[in-house]
């Protein structure tokens, strides 16, 4: 059985910073984790996703890059999305997902977790 939780949303003001967590259980080793977001009035956005297969590296959306970083956790099933200089635009609902690598987009991203609100004012 495959769950994904996130953890670490909230409130927070421009410019600050928030770590979001996502614990997985029941995932295979050929899976891949990453993160989109749900910003409202517009499409789920890839935010970090691991889109070349064999490389240890998140490709980041161009409005995240150079401010959002993805990190592994002590064990293989714990990812981190730390979030820096944030802006009222970061605001919406994101989400760890979990699919076969490469994810390219929504339609590769298998499981999602419940998601995790971050509201940037």
């Amino acid at each position: 059985h495959v769950q994904l939780v996130e953890s670490g949303g909230g409130s927070v003001q421009a410019g600050g910073s928030l770590r979001l967590s996502c614990a997985s259980t029941g995932i295979s080793d050929r899976y891949c984790m990453g993160w989109f977001r749900q910003v409202p009035g517009k499409p789920r956005e890839g935010v970090a996703l691991r889109d070349d297969y064999g490389t240890p590296t998140y490709a980041y959306a161009d409005s995240v890059k150079g401010r959002f970083t993805v990190s592994q956790g002590g064990t293989k099933n714990v990812v981190y999305l730390q979030m820096n200089r944030l802006q009222d635009e970061d605001t919406g609902m994101y989400y760890c997902v979990a699919g076969l690598w490469p994810i390219t987009g929504v339609r590769d991203a298998v499981y999602w977790g419940q998601g995790t609100q971050v509201t940037v004012s």
